[in-house]
């Protein structure tokens, strides 16, 4: 039976931040995940997890300058020493919250530097961070986000951010498929993941989901997500499925499609 997490970053706007965690319980959520905790204390966060019996699914490492327009910094030539903060920083987190999991966004190309160049940084970095991550008991994830939600991002394809794995081949570093960005840039959901769910230096994660094409509930839109959570369930993934959509009224009275599968 797949299990389902709510993204407090994107789910229940019609709530604080703070408030979304007891939201998320009242519907029937086991788990959350969220994008960029930082402006919250860590133990703040901790408490709310305890108190509504949530667990962590995933929360990323710090993006760098989000209002300037960054989106990560793994790959990034000129701000390694700034990745390097960012991991300590998101690390620490995961420490306090009890957390396994970590999106690492690579950030987007960089048109005055060598692609070959940016590559190999963001192979270094991720290197880096896996091994700090590593001595803590934490997996790395890094994510393909398609080009219109996201342009000039450095990963955009599944066999893209594959091959990056197979290359560090390093146990800790898997890719994060969330498939509203795979069907809008590559399609052939199920084909996919057969293929990357087996694999052996690489594989997937975590998942996430959003219908598509709008990014709202996985009722709507082009994408059979019934057939697909079978599909998942017989390959044999247990992990958290993330809830990253947007609703499109209120949360809770958008979660019908939810509750046959609670």
């Amino acid at each position: 039976m797949p299990r389902f997490a709510a993204n407090l970053s994107m789910m229940y706007p019609e709530f604080t931040f703070v408030e979304r965690f007891a939201a998320a319980a009242h519907d029937g959520f086991k788990a959350v995940e969220f994008q960029f905790p930082y402006e919250f204390p860590a133990a703040q966060i901790n408490t709310l997890l305890a108190d509504n019996n949530l667990t962590l699914a995933l929360f990323n490492a710090p993006p760098g300058n989000w209002a300037n327009g960054e989106r990560g910094l793994a790959s990034l030539p000129n701000r390694i020493n700034d990745f390097k903060h960012s991991i300590d920083q998101a690390l620490n987190y995961a420490h306090i919250l009890g957390n396994k999991k970590l999106h690492v966004m690579a950030g987007l190309i960089q048109p005055d530097s060598d692609s070959g160049a940016q590559r190999n940084v963001y192979l270094n970095n991720l290197a880096y961070a896996a091994e700090l991550a590593q001595q803590a008991g934490i997996n790395l994830v890094i994510e393909p986000i398609n080009t219109r939600d996201m342009p000039s991002y450095f990963l955009n394809q599944q066999e893209q951010a594959q091959a990056i794995c197979t290359e560090l081949a390093l146990p800790n570093v898997q890719v994060l498929f969330d498939i509203y960005h795979c069907q809008i840039m590559e399609g052939d959901l199920a084909t996919k993941l057969r293929r990357d769910m087996q694999r052996n230096n690489a594989g997937i994660g975590h998942i996430q989901i959003a219908g598509a094409p709008d990014r709202h509930e996985p009722d709507l839109g082009e994408i059979n997500y019934p057939y697909l959570f079978e599909l998942i369930d017989a390959l044999g993934y247990t992990g958290w499925i993330g809830c990253e959509y947007r609703p499109r009224n209120n949360t809770s009275a958008g979660l019908t499609w939810l509750k046959s599968w609670l």
